[in-house]
């Protein structure tokens, strides 16, 4: 793995014209945060030694290196998932990369279904903590020193300091958020009543399909995160109703310009 790692950072330092510290991954609905970086470099995945290719509607694969507001940013446009049929090593193969380009701060979004009474289709939901359910472990296997420690702590996945600032952001601009607990599935199927009924009893709020290994690889690497759901639909009892993938992309695309906002300012505040 080191070897791929090594080989795939030196292909994209080759192509590179500058290194910024901060790195995004743009989720469903949400590609249109790319479009508001300016002075942009576009590498696409199929030219990237080692890298994925993803097969998903709606994940357009590029690495984007250009600026967002006054900050470098560089945002992987189409992430890859595990119901797709890649190793958790794969999925998360990305953020090692990104590390190795010198990446410190990653800000990651995704589309998510919410089990929280209180949440509505639409909400923008603070990342807080995590439950995995994945049947993998991304760091599952050897664990090479020059990555991370064997057994990485995750109770400060996502720092209280990035939190903050985001809440100040929305209030500041009038964007109404909540937070809660994400839990990552494997997918692709979306949850039954009852197991959204299980995921609602053990903490979650809002339930997706990725997110987690991306967030675990992170603070393996020593990668500080921030996150965002936009809440697509509701598995709450007597708001269940059947769902596609293009319903959830429409929700994502609608709200999508107050979480470019909250993005944009925060990045600007790193």
């Amino acid at each position: 793995m080191l070897a791929k790692i090594n080989e795939t950072a030196s292909y994209l330092k080759s192509k590179m014209t500058r290194f910024p510290k901060v790195g995004i991954i743009l989720g469903t609905g949400l590609g249109e945060l790319a479009t508001q970086i300016t002075d942009k470099q576009e590498i696409r995945y199929e030219d990237i030694p080692n890298f994925p290719v993803s097969t998903v509607e709606g994940h357009s694969g590029k690495l984007i290196i250009g600026k967002l507001g006054n900050c470098e940013v560089l945002a992987m446009q189409g992430r890859f998932h595990y119901y797709e049929g890649y190793s958790m090593k794969e999925v998360t193969f990305p953020v090692r990369v990104m590390k190795s380009l010198g990446i410190e701060t990653l800000l990651v979004s995704n589309a998510s279904g919410g089990v929280n009474p209180d949440f509505e289709i639409g909400d923008l939901m603070i990342i807080t903590d995590h439950i995995n359910t994945f049947p993998e472990n991304p760091l599952r296997g050897k664990n090479f020193g020059e990555l991370g420690v064997r057994f990485p702590d995750m109770s400060k996945a996502y720092p209280k300091g990035l939190i903050e600032k985001a809440k100040k952001i929305a209030q500041r601009n009038n964007i109404k958020v909540v937070e809660g607990v994400y839990l990552g599935t494997a997918g692709p199927t979306f949850e039954t009543p009852s197991e959204y009924s299980y995921f609602r009893t053990i903490g979650a709020d809002a339930v997706g399909m990725s997110t987690v290994p991306e967030v675990i690889v992170a603070v393996h690497s020593g990668i500080q995160v921030f996150a965002m759901s936009i809440i697509t639909d509701l598995g709450v009892p007597g708001k269940i109703v059947e769902v596609t993938h293009e319903e959830v992309q429409q929700i994502a695309n609608n709200v999508q310009p107050k979480m470019t906002q909250i993005m944009k300012e925060l990045i600007a505040e790193l």
